[in-house]
């Protein structure tokens, strides 16, 4: 008679995706909260960013890019300075500009860290 032997697990235990969170994590988890990100959702938004990516011919507005891009998807409807939740400031059509998300992504945001305007 053969005795049979329990096999070990081969597989380690996943961790918990509900343990605490990681500082950027737990920075977009709490921007999240904010209302204003809210505003992003609504059609007045959309309506304002598509104003504005026409007002700018679909061309990045940072200096020295000038990028023209036909994927609005690799837009950006930007706020220049920074609302903070400021709902004046969000909305108000002078504060905005398009970037092409290379330039949002890199350079505007290496400036916001840098706390220029």
């Amino acid at each position: 008679m053969v005795k049979l032997t329990t096999l070990k697990p081969r597989l380690s235990p996943l961790r918990s995706k509900l343990s605490a969170p990681s500082g950027r994590q737990a920075y977009d988890a709490d921007r999240d909260r904010q209302d204003w990100r809210r505003w992003y959702k609504t059609a007045r938004w959309q309506a304002l960013r598509w104003w504005v990516l026409t007002r700018d011919l679909f061309t990045c507005q940072w200096p020295g890019c000038g990028r023209v891009e036909a994927d609005t998807s690799q837009l950006v409807a930007d706020h220049r300075k920074a609302h903070r939740g400021d709902e004046g400031l969000f909305w108000d059509r002078d504060n905005l500009w398009t970037l092409c998300k290379p330039c949002h992504d890199s350079r505007k945001q290496r400036q916001e860290r840098r706390g220029d305007r």
